[in-house]
């Protein structure tokens, strides 16, 4: 197999320890042709120069806010060269022979768009309980979609296949698609970004899968799923908007309904009753925010390439790095 350079974009936000720990365990890998680059979102509370410093190789860049996930890989890709890019969080570690299945199925498939690694979770390396090992297409009333495999111990019973969802965590895409389909959602900050893309992808005839020979582990804990009020606003707001740009007619009204007839009350009754009254504030943070929204913010951000230069147009940044709008209310 030839080996076309690969891109990592990685993100970071006060987690420079995390971050080195990933960087070790990408520089074990034994794909010989990569770059690596670590986006700063800003950390308030962390130097992120120690990771310039220790891997003096990797290309440290600075936002000057916070973008959030969609917006700092969007600069990543501004910054990189490689065939594919592929997109990673910092809290992970790989497997040493991970990157040549991914690249080996994009090298065969004119058709594939994105894909995942099976993905374990880091703490049961042992046990091998799995977070990842591809997903189902997600429900166009309740917004939600799940990923098989979650809680099994592996025995390498899912076998590579076409997938409906990938996973953030770590996906690759080819370089070329950036310009012709888009790059990430960035309206979205947090959450729902990765499985708006892969809509746009689809709709354009493009296909996701599920790698079972590339494995990774992510120390992302089976209890993330807590509630605070920054999950509660972000799942909430990006819901409705999820279901805004990607659906139409009748489906996209009975989500609605089904949304504000029954979730609206559901959640709000679910809050006051446990008082767990900042989560209720978040809650209805982001019902009003679509109410007031409901007819922005549907733009896809594309990237175009002119003399080696790279921008992103019909983006919610610059990526110069001023906001354009203001995320949060």
């Amino acid at each position: 197999m030839d080996y076309p350079l690969v891109s990592f974009i990685s993100i970071n936000y006060n987690q420079s320890a995390v971050t080195l720990d990933f960087l070790e365990s990408v520089y074990q890998i034994t794909y010989p042709n990569f770059e690596i680059i670590i986006i700063d979102n800003a950390s308030p509370s962390d130097n992120p120069d120690i990771l310039k410093e220790k891997y003096p190789k990797i290309k440290l860049i600075k936002a000057k806010n916070n973008l959030g996930f969609a917006g700092g890989n969007n600069l990543g890709i501004i910054k990189s060269s490689g065939k594919y890019l592929l997109f990673i969080n910092n809290d992970t570690e790989v497997k040493k022979d991970f990157l040549e299945p991914m690249v080996e199925a994009f090298e065969k498939d004119d058709k594939l768009a994105l894909a995942s690694p099976k993905i374990i979770f880091h703490h049961s390396k042992e046990q091998r309980l799995m977070q990842y090992a591809g997903g189902t297409k997600i429900n166009s009333i309740t917004g939600n979609g799940t990923f098989i495999g979650y809680g099994e111990i592996d025995k390498n019973q899912y076998k590579t296949s076409y997938t409906e969802l990938i996973h953030g965590a770590a996906v690759m895409t080819p370089m070329k698609l950036m310009q012709e389909v888009s790059v990430w959602p960035d309206i979205y900050f947090l959450y729902y970004e990765e499985i708006d893309w892969s809509e746009n992808f689809k709709r354009k005839g493009y296909k996701l899968k599920y790698i079972a020979e590339s494995e990774i582990y992510h120390k992302e804990s089976l209890s993330i799923g807590k509630a605070t009020p920054l999950r509660i606003f972000y799942m909430t707001r990006n819901r409705q908007l999820f279901a805004r740009r990607n659906q139409k007619g009748i489906s996209k009204l009975i989500a609605f309904i089904y949304f504000y007839l029954a979730t609206i009350p559901k959640s709000t009754i679910k809050y006051i009753l446990k008082a767990e009254f900042k989560l209720l504030s978040a809650f209805w943070r982001a019902v009003v925010w679509n109410i007031l929204n409901a007819k922005k913010m549907k733009q896809t951000p594309t990237l175009v390439v002119q003399d080696e230069s790279k921008t992103i147009i019909n983006s919610f940044y610059n990526y110069d790095g001023e906001l354009k709008n203001i995320i949060e209310s």
